[in-house]
């Protein structure tokens, strides 16, 4: 498949894990066989949010990504530091750098043991650029076991552009798909609910217009408000709709 065949299916794709699937495949032809894409819209200065909201699609083996991503041990990664506060692409070589100036923290090098330990030692970073000042979004490409980092960044040399910039088009189309990444998926009659409050409409216009009582509308907004952990309505609306489940057309 040629750059371009492969970022029109991109464009084109209706589901996260057919995306995700050709992605991975994608990038392991430049040896890059593990990866992990991240996506908040809920960072503040202090935060990245809670963990739930959080966007997550990996190849890793779930042993690594229980310590690293379930016990927040990414939270210390040197290269998720890196991620939060610059746009673009950064070779995993500054880390070496950072321990022979020793710069790097006691939770940073616990970080980097632990990487060890499951080979997951070179690679790339991409920190997308933030379309508001909420979200952020960053995937790590670990190359395969036994890559030292210079032919990584020889990779990288000869087709950086190119890999680049299908995770950005990659990451452009993941902010567009619907994502459940809340405790269940919203019903389609709890989505239909909140839509009409989303376009302005009273509780008793929403009962007419879904043809039900208002004490059947707002038991669906209720459980809607369950299902996306907020305790407003008005916050549902807003998570339902940061997470593209709302005005989307079925696959």
């Amino acid at each position: 498949m040629t750059l371009t065949e492969y970022l029109t299916y991109l464009t084109n794709v209706r589901q996260i894990e057919d995306l995700w699937e050709a992605h991975t495949q994608r990038m392991a032809e430049y040896g890059f066989d593990r990866l992990v894409y991240g996506l908040t819209s809920y960072r503040t200065e202090t935060s990245l949010g809670d963990r739930d909201d959080f966007v997550i699609l990996t190849n890793h083996d779930p042993a690594y990504i229980d310590v690293f991503l379930e016990q927040g041990m990414y939270f210390h990664a040197p290269m998720t530091r890196w991620a939060i506060n610059n746009d673009g692409a950064a070779s995993w070589g500054m880390l070496a750098q950072r321990m022979q100036d020793g710069s790097l923290t006691p939770d940073e090098m616990q970080v980097l043991r632990f990487n060890q330990k499951h080979r997951v030692e070179t690679g790339y970073s991409i920190s997308f650029k933030s379309v508001c000042m909420r979200s952020k979004g960053a995937i790590a490409l670990t190359a395969r076991p036994g890559m030292s980092q210079d032919e990584v960044d020889a990779v990288w040399a000869e087709h950086g552009d190119d890999i680049l910039l299908m995770n950005n088009v990659a990451h452009l189309k993941i902010c567009t798909l619907p994502h459940q990444v809340t405790r269940r998926p919203l019903t389609p009659r709890q989505r239909e609910a909140l839509q009409w409050v989303g376009d302005g409409k009273t509780m008793q216009d929403t009962a007419v217009l879904m043809g039900l009582t208002q004490a059947t509308v707002e038991k669906h907004l209720r459980l809607a408000r369950e299902a996306l952990g907020v305790e407003t309505t008005a916050q549902a609306v807003l998570k339902a709709s940061m997470q593209n489940q709302m005005f989307v057309l079925d696959a």
